[in-house]
């Protein structure tokens, strides 16, 4: 019989470890496929929920909120780069020019795991920032990458301009902060069992054979 484990990841479509972290992730739920049944939902968590619409330069933004150098930042970059590479995440940093809102993208996404299309959809907001320097927060964009994703764009448009899905998004990021998650990405599996941080496809593959393993809280 083929053990189950659920995954809760807590993310931001804006965050390049959050984009590792699933890469990753994806890859070594592929590699247990037939020992380990994994059932992934991506949760909000929002970097930067002060950002204005029009965003901020990403290479000033980095430098003012966590005090470093150009330098810095330069060198970050040349590792997360360097990370992707090693899994098939492509980062294009020079085109992911700014640090966007994403309040709307996260409504958008609990709107898409009600519709069965969310891990699509996160792969592909991922993507279009990191890869293509999509802007996250515009939503004419949004709607495009929900149909890219396979899902119905006018709905979709109807769900942004609705406001839906707000409450939902604001409830489980006080959620998590009050449970002590102030960075991402974070990983609970099975509702009790936290990683911290982007880990290796190895990591993951051995967390979710341990916790399959795991016997069930009482």
């Amino acid at each position: 019989m083929t053990a189950s484990v659920s995954i809760d990841f807590v993310s931001d479509v804006v965050c390049p470890w959050c984009a590792l972290g699933a890469t990753a992730l994806e890859q070594a739920i592929r590699n247990v496929a037939g020992e380990v049944s994994v059932q992934l939902t991506y949760k909000p968590f929002e970097l930067n929920p002060d950002m204005p619409a029009v965003g901020e330069k990403a290479v000033e933004h980095l430098m003012r909120k966590y005090g470093r150098t150009a330098e810095d930042v330069a060198a970050g970059k040349a590792m997360q780069i360097a990370r992707g590479e090693a899994i098939g995440f492509t980062f294009d940093l020079e085109k992911r020019t700014h640090f966007y809102n994403t309040f709307d993208a996260h409504r958008l996404l609990l709107w898409a795991l009600q519709e069965g299309r969310q891990v699509d959809l996160k792969k592909i907001l991922l993507r279009a920032y990191f890869t293509d320097g999509q802007n996250p927060s515009n939503r004419e964009t949004l709607v495009r990458l929900a149909s890219d994703a396979g899902l119905d764009a006018a709905a979709a448009q109807e769900v942004l301009a609705s406001g839906a899905y707000a409450k939902e998004v604001r409830e489980l990021e006080a959620f998590y902060r009050q449970h002590g998650i102030n960075s991402v990405p974070a990983m609970i599996l099975n509702g009790r069992h936290l990683v911290a941080g982007s880990q290796s496809v190895e990591y993951y593959e051995q967390m979710l054979r341990q916790m399959a393993k795991a016997p069930a809280e009482a």
